[in-house]
C-alpha cells in the first residue's frame, strides 16, 4: 500500500490532507476568479485556468467536477462573504454603529475582493443565468428578513422611515460601485491603482451621506 492514507465514509481527514485541500482550493478559486473575470464564463476553460492555477488539468476536476460547478464556486464565494456581513444586523443594534461598520467592510470587499465584484456584476447584467438556483432558493425570505430589521429601527425611532429595500439597494451599489468601475474611478482621480487614501475617502463620505441621509446620529464609537 502507499504512504496516503484511505479515508472511509464518515472519517476525518488527516489535519495535513485538509490543509492540503484548502490551499489548493485556494490556488484553484483565485485563478478561476481571474479567469472569469476577463474572459467570462463561455470564454474561459478548465485549462486555461488549470494553466493560471500552476496546476495540471486532472487536479481542477478533482476538486470542481466541472467549468459551470467551479463558476458557480467562485460567485458564491464573494456573495458569502457579502450576504455575511449582512446577516449579522439585529433589531437589537443601534443603526449608528453597525451601518458605518457595513459600509466599511463593504469598501475593504471592493479593495481585497474587485475581480469577484466585477464577475458578479456580469453575470447579474446577463440575466444571471448561472444563479438562477440562489437567487429561486428563499432569496426573497432572506431579503425580507434582511429589510424587517431596518423596518425595526424605524419603528424604534431610530431612523428616518425610509425604504428599507431600496437603502440596502444603495449600500450595496454605491460600495461595490469602487470594484465594478475602478478604472472609471482610477481615471477620474488619476490613481492607478487607487491608494489607501483614496478607499478611506470614499468610506467617510459613504457614511456621512447615508447616515445624515437616513436621520441618524453619527457615532460617537465604531465596532
Amino acid at each position: 500500500m502507499g504512504d496516503n492514507p484511505v479515508i472511509l465514509d464518515g472519517e476525518k481527514e488527516l489535519p495535513s490532507v485538509g490543509r492540503i485541500r484548502q490551499k489548493n482550493e485556494e490556488i484553484i478559486l483565485q485563478a478561476a476568479e481571474e479567469e472569469f473575470a476577463l474572459f467570462g464564463f463561455k470564454g474561459a476553460s478548465m485549462q486555461k485556468i488549470a494553466d493560471r492555477a500552476e496546476l495540471p488539468k486532472a487536479n481542477l476536476h478533482y476538486y470542481f467536477k466541472n467549468k459551470l460547478g467551479l463558476y458557480t464556486a467562485v460567485l458564491r464565494q464573494v456573495i458569502e462573504l457579502w450576504d455575511n456581513t449582512l446577516n449579522d444586523l439585529t433589531p437589537e443594534h443601534d443603526p449608528a454603529i453597525v451601518l458605518p461598520h457595513y459600509i466599511r467592510e463593504k469598501i475593504h470587499f471592493a479593495k481585497a475582493y474587485p475581480l469577484a465584484s466585477r464577475l458578479f456584476a456580469k453575470e447579474i447584467i446577463s440575466g444571471a443565468p448561472q444563479l438562477q438556483e440562489y437567487f429561486s432558493d428563499g432569496y426573497q425570505v432572506w431579503f425580507d428578513q434582511r429589510t424587517a430589521v431596518f423596518q425595526s429601527w424605524i419603528d424604534q425611532g431610530k431612523m428616518d422611515p425610509i425604504d428599507p429595500a431600496h437603502l440596502i439597494f444603495l449600500l450595496w451599489s454605491s460600495t461595490q460601485h469602487y470594484a465594478d468601475f475602478a478604472v472609471q474611478i482610477e481615471s477620474a482621480l488619476g490613481s492607478h491603482p487607487l491608494s489607501d487614501g483614496h478607499y478611506d475617502s470614499a468610506t467617510d463620505t459613504l457614511i456621512h451621506i447615508i447616515l445624515k441621509g437616513c436621520g441618524v446620529r453619527f457615532p460617537t464609537a465604531t465596532v
